[in-house]
């Protein structure tokens, strides 16, 4: 079980953030090893009437998100995830599982989850997730609805807390492409450019939230409030005004 906040912040205001936070925090390591931020790309899947986006917008409580996420530009042997994130009122649960994107491919094209998914360590029941995703996808006729792509700056707590992993995340360049297909999560050709003006923090814990992020938060005048990158690619390309009038 997770928390997540989330925070729409002008750009002006990223440098102040990095200072306020670096006393404790650090980039964790894959942001390391990538230059200081890394490429997030996801899938997002959703039902001919989009339900899973209009149950965002009008505050159901239960409520899930199904996606085929990736990283980088890394291509077919690069690892993705099916996810399912669920949100129940506050707290978020999160199903993953692991494979390279030509076997996601493949597994979306009707071979075998035995024979191209294995269990880690980490996700012992990667199997059970991506049979729960199919489920989802097939159950409810789900299809590719947008590529979102951005770009993530990742904070990890430098003292570390059993029982609250902190995170703070900055979410930039949120772009969207409509329709992709299964074969298009690292192609960003149709790509269009979502807010220029402002990037989302997103503060993720167990637990609680220190008082010194409290304090940071009032200190800038931040408001918490919903910043749905799905929503907001579906909003921005339109495609929410399309399924109202084909309905």
């Amino acid at each position: 079980m997770r928390f997540e906040y989330k925070y729409f912040v002008p750009y002006t205001k990223l440098d102040q953030l990095r200072a306020m936070i670096g006393p404790f925090m650090e980039l964790d390591r894959n942001a390391q090893e990538h230059g200081g931020e890394y490429t997030v790309r996801s899938i997002y899947f959703d039902t001919p009437d989009l339900e899973c986006y209009f149950a965002k917008i009008t505050g159901v409580k239960r409520r899930n998100k199904v996606r085929l996420r990736g990283y980088n530009g890394d291509g077919d042997v690069g690892t993705v995830f099916f996810e399912i994130k669920t949100k129940v009122d506050e707290p978020l649960y999160k199903n993953r599982a692991p494979m390279t994107y030509d076997k996601a491919k493949k597994v979306l094209h009707g071979d075998q989850v035995d024979e191209l998914i294995t269990p880690t360590q980490k996700i012992p029941l990667a199997r059970e997730n991506a049979r729960l995703f199919l489920y989802q996808l097939y159950a409810r006729r789900m299809q590719p609805v947008v590529t979102v792509v951005y770009e993530r700056e990742p904070f990890q707590f430098i003292f570390k807390d059993p029982e609250n992993d902190l995170r703070i995340t900055f979410d930039k360049n949120l772009r969207g492409i409509a329709y992709p297909t299964l074969e298009d999560l690292y192609n960003e050709e149709q790509a269009l450019p979502i807010d220029r003006t402002h990037f989302i923090m997103e503060i993720k814990f167990n637990r609680y939230l220190p008082f010194w992020v409290k304090s940071m938060i009032t200190s800038l005048g931040l408001t918490k409030g919903p910043a749905s990158k799905y929503a907001l690619c579906v909003e921005a390309l339109g495609l929410a005004r399309v399924r109202r009038w084909q309905q």
